[in-house]
């Protein structure tokens, strides 16, 4: 990992850019259910998948995937969320952002292998 000055520019303007684009998100899809968490989740899966299976520098990743990818998903508000469901819902929800999340990386993977 680059440890310099620029690299942690790119990671602090990547981190801005996700950060926006989450509360986008947000603000777009609304967050009473979880939607929005579950949704952004999902897509930063698929992102990063796809990210990884390209032969991209070490700054796009520290730019895209450190920054962007990482600021735009979330753990704590997933975590958060899950528990204010309740137990069924919550459980629900677990298994349903885990399986499509694993399932979107996959689709990155296949779909950023493609050329």
């Amino acid at each position: 990992m680059e440890r310099t000055v620029p690299g942690i520019g790119l990671v602090a303007l990547g981190g801005f850019v996700g950060a926006l684009a989450r509360y986008g998100v947000d603000v777009a899809v609304g967050d009473a259910t979880g939607i929005s968490t579950l949704l952004v989740n999902v897509v930063g899966s698929f992102a990063l998948g796809f990210l990884v299976t390209r032969a991209v520098g070490p700054r796009t990743r520290l730019l895209v995937g450190t920054g962007v990818i990482s600021s735009f998903t979330t753990y704590s508000t997933f975590a958060t969320d899950a528990v204010a469901l309740g137990t069924t819902g919550g459980t629900a929800y677990v298994a349903a952002s885990y399986g499509l999340g694993f399932a979107a990386a996959l689709a990155g993977l296949a779909v950023g292998r493609r050329r």
